[in-house]
């Protein structure tokens, strides 16, 4: 594994068709999807040389904690599909190799568990459509032990998600004989994964949506657990701010207008997302929105992506367009299905080695020095 886009290869191989489906599928056409990739290819670097870099670092402080990169895992849901434990493996992981992760409200391990394994991750909820279960959750969340709390609201209702469809994969996730065949091909992911976690812990249940326990993944109630969040208003997240004593990130913000509403109801900071192109067809990269939002903010408003970064490369253009931190997904999904914790140690381990090599050839000691000077936009 010499690059995250090998650890995609390979989980392909490793996966049944519709656990890889879901992971890697977007909404519609992926034109989304496609975007979030195409941007990098915008911009090139300007070098700068005979600087000496021998004491650099690639270490972030971000609401007063330090972290040794300034990239961590994005919340992703129903990990534990695609490996053992797979919450708690993406967790250690990051806490291992010093950068902050963040666990998913539609985890399958409940969120104490992965709190009190692994202190310092980040908690990402998805809101119930009512006052009394967003405070609810919000108590829960802090009950367990979660420091900081990211709260993803660009799901108003559920996407079109044809891809996850035609690759056989549906919520609730219905036993079938593509399924059945998958698992016959692919015995490894049957015996380690889902064999080991039903013989251990039981049938899979969405454990974080809401307070109290939610549906296991193969319940028709599922359904109903993922809807009503239509009448959602940034009232809502203004009595999430006034419960929540700890930092507060709003996910999913894609325009300048939305992100200073997030500042002035006092929100903590922000993760300019599509959603992984999961959700609107068509929405536009959060690199696109980047620079305007941290003009609109300032450099000192921790403004955080996701969505499409591979590279370090790709790391290193978010930084020196303003953003505080880089989230990436599916790729530490893919390396965790691969080779579970170990697999997201190397993950990281290569994006890790990748932003040291080209901040080198950059000329820069710390993410500091990058700035929009460090590139061209070439068309």
């Amino acid at each position: 594994m010499l690059s995250l886009h090998d650890f995609e290869h390979a989980a392909r191989r490793r996966l049944p068709r519709p656990i890889f489906g879901y992971i890697a599928g977007a909404a519609e056409e992926n034109a989304a999807l496609a975007d979030n990739r195409a941007v990098f290819d915008e911009y090139a670097f300007v070098t700068r040389v005979l600087r000496d870099v021998s004491k650099r670092s690639q270490a972030v402080t971000l609401f007063g904690e330090r972290y040794a990169s300034p990239f961590g895992i994005a919340p992703m849901g129903i990990a534990a599909l695609s490996t053992y434990r797979g919450d708690l493996a993406l967790a250690r992981a990051a806490q291992g190799t010093g950068v902050p992760a963040i666990m998913s409200a539609t985890s399958l391990i409940p969120m104490e568990d992965v709190a009190r394994a692994c202190p310092g991750t980040w908690f990402q909820a998805y809101l119930p459509g009512d006052q009394a279960r967003i405070d609810a959750l919000v108590d829960r969340v802090a009950r367990a032990g979660f420091r900081t709390l990211v709260v993803t609201v660009d799901i108003p209702i559920s996407a079109n998600r044809e891809n996850n469809v035609r690759t056989g994969f549906s919520t609730p996730l219905r036993p079938g004989p593509r399924l059945a065949w998958d698992g016959m091909v692919r015995p490894r992911w049957v015996l380690q994964t889902f064999l080991r976690t039903l013989l251990r812990h039981g049938m899979p249940h969405f454990e974080n949506s809401f307070a109290t326990r939610g549906a296991p993944i193969m319940s028709s109630t599922v359904l109903r657990d993922f809807s009503a969040r239509d009448n959602l208003s940034w009232e809502h997240m203004a009595a999430i701010r006034r419960r929540w004593k700890g930092p507060l990130v709003i996910k999913g913000i894609l325009s300048v207008e939305d992100a200073r509403i997030a500042r002035d109801i006092g929100a903590d900071g922000v993760i300019l997302s599509n959603h992984g192109g999961r959700q609107l067809d068509g929405a536009a990269s959060p690199m696109r929105v980047l620079r305007p939002v941290v003009d609109a903010l300032g450099p000192d408003y921790p403004v955080m992506i996701d969505g499409g970064f591979r590279r370090g490369s790709d790391v290193l253009k978010a930084l020196a367009l303003g953003a505080r931190m880089v989230f990436v997904g599916r790729p530490f999904n893919y390396a965790a299905a691969v080779a579970g914790e170990a697999g997201v140690r190397h993950a990281i381990a290569l994006l890790q080695a990748e932003v040291d090599r080209n901040m080198v050839m950059l000329g820069v000691k710390e993410w500091a020095e990058l700035g929009p000077k460090a590139l061209l936009r070439k068309r």
